[in-house]
């Protein structure tokens, strides 16, 4: 694609983007927001996380000692999740961002969990994104994109859907990844463990940049990744579960038009799909001989 088209698709893109958050889940203005205080709690490294001085910025850093991550107080089971993020500039490489919901405080053996993961790169080349979908501790469901901007020059707005129908990762209210259900039991769709929502920076130069062949340059450190505007529109879990899970009346996430991508997002995911999808493990044949039975799930439908 010459650079006449690629701007070209950028531009329709970002203006389907707009016409996305216009009417797209309107609902939203019943997000709840808050401070840091109020929805997170620091996981580890404390002296690593910093605020702006009115308190509206967060920021993880690393460096060759440790990383950083904080987590939401509250579980969530189905909902929208959002937050927008700066990521590291120049040579990141080796340094993983993520931004995740998962089960579990720790990385058990049965967690379920969705993934953002931002995977640091050499100056100059692009930064990619990795998604994974895990249910009952299995994985290895990653898809990588190419984003169509700098996610170091300005933020951005990263967002999960998560429905017992379709879980939808977003990117500036643009589709990257649709991961359907079959409405059947099954082994791929985590529909049953509420989540807490994270992020985290850490080292991961054993694999995160072309494969661990270029490591981080621990000379430029710290790295540091900031946050701002988290909003939450979910159903909190309270123990033993909570009623709205199961409502398709109250909640705009769990109502039909939210099942589907909309006519404006198909048009939007069908150019991810042509232009920056790097790795997807359902066309991965020589790690999956058989095809995994969610592959066969049109995220169309």
């Amino acid at each position: 694609m010459d650079a006449r088209a690629s701007s070209s698709s950028a531009s329709s893109i970002l203006f389907l983007a707009a016409i996305v958050a216009a009417y797209f889940y309107s609902s939203e203005a019943a997000v709840s927001k808050g401070s840091f205080e109020d929805n997170f709690s620091i996981m580890w490294s404390e002296d690593h996380f910093t605020t702006s001085k009115d308190g509206q910025i967060w920021y993880l850093s690393l460096d060759k000692d440790t990383g950083c991550g904080f987590q939401t107080k509250q579980r969530y089971r189905f909902g929208w999740f959002s937050m927008k993020l700066k990521l590291v500039a120049g040579d990141s490489a080796g340094v993983v961002t993520a931004y995740y919901m998962c089960s579990e405080n720790g990385a058990g053996p049965e967690r379920d969990e969705l993934d953002f993961e931002f995977l640091g790169n050499r100056t100059g080349e692009p930064y990619l994104i990795q998604t994974n979908v895990y249910k009952n501790g299995t994985g290895g469901r990653e898809m990588r994109h190419m984003l169509w901007f700098d996610p170091t020059e300005d933020y951005h707005t990263y967002s999960i859907l998560w429905n017992n129908h379709q879980i939808v990762f977003f990117v500036d209210r643009v589709p990257v990844r649709v991961f359907k259900n079959n409405g059947e039991p099954n082994n791929f769709f985590p529909n049953e463990k509420p989540m807490y929502l994270f992020s985290s920076i850490w080292n991961a130069d054993d694999w995160a940049t072309r494969g661990g062949l270029e490591k981080t340059n621990w000379k430029l450190a710290p790295f540091v990744s900031s946050y701002k505007d988290f909003s939450v529109d979910g159903c909190q879990w309270e123990d033993p579960y909570p009623a709205c899970v199961s409502t398709t009346t109250k909640n705009w996430w769990d109502q039909y038009d939210a099942w589907h991508l909309s006519d404006d997002q198909k048009k939007d995911y069908a150019w991810v799909q042509r232009n920056l999808v790097i790795y997807d493990y359902c066309q991965d044949s020589e790690r999956y001989p058989t095809t995994p039975e969610e592959c066969s799930l049109s995220p169309w439908d």
